[in-house]
């Protein structure tokens, strides 16, 4: 027993770099844009945009309730931009330790339920906030369409990420060929 480590040969090696190496780089994937979930997130960083810029464009800092509606749809935006970055360069596959089905079923739920109370609230101060006809009054009353608008968004992605997340209509191994997206 005493003669074997010096038996033992180790070798050490290196990933090729040559130019036939394999090269990681991020690759969008345009099924996930094509995918519902993909065409509902386009659709809810379009509509939140509107929502956000159409606000910002008035004196919201005279009003609380503004305030909330912004607070709602820039940082949903900005949450919904990572989440959409995570999906179309699947970086969501190289973290395979989150259930990413669950975190966004949790997350459509909840911007469901923040853009109901920014509807609600965005509808309500429309007409105690501004003349009617004004371009403000316009304005917020637009924004509180495309609050409507994208709260339908949310509430259809929450509905189709629960479908994922219970893997209703596939398997484990069609929702792994998917990407974890129908």
């Amino acid at each position: 027993m005493a003669e074997f480590p010096s038996k033992v040969s180790t070798r050490t090696s290196s990933p090729a770099q040559g130019p036939g190496a394999p090269v990681s780089a991020l690759r969008p994937d345009l099924g996930f844009v094509r995918s519902s979930l993909g065409a509902l997130m386009l659709l809810q960083l379009v509509l939140g945009l509107l929502v956000w810029a159409l606000i910002a464009d008035t004196p919201y800092h005279l009003y609380p309730a503004y305030g909330w509606v912004m607070f709602v749809a820039v940082f949903l935006w900005l949450v919904t931009i990572v989440f959409f970055i995570l999906y179309l360069f699947q970086l969501h596959m190289k973290m395979y330790m989150v259930p990413w089905p669950l975190v966004l079923m949790i997350f459509n739920v909840g911007a469901t339920v923040l853009y109901i109370t920014a509807f609600i609230t965005c509808s309500a101060a429309v007409e105690l906030t501004s003349l009617k006809g004004t371009r403000p009054y316009n304005q917020r009353a637009a924004a509180s369409f495309f609050s409507c608008l994208v709260m339908i968004a949310y509430g259809a992605s929450a509905f189709f990420s629960f479908r994922a997340w219970r893997g209703v209509g596939s398997n484990a191994a069609t929702s792994q060929m998917a990407g974890g997206y129908a």
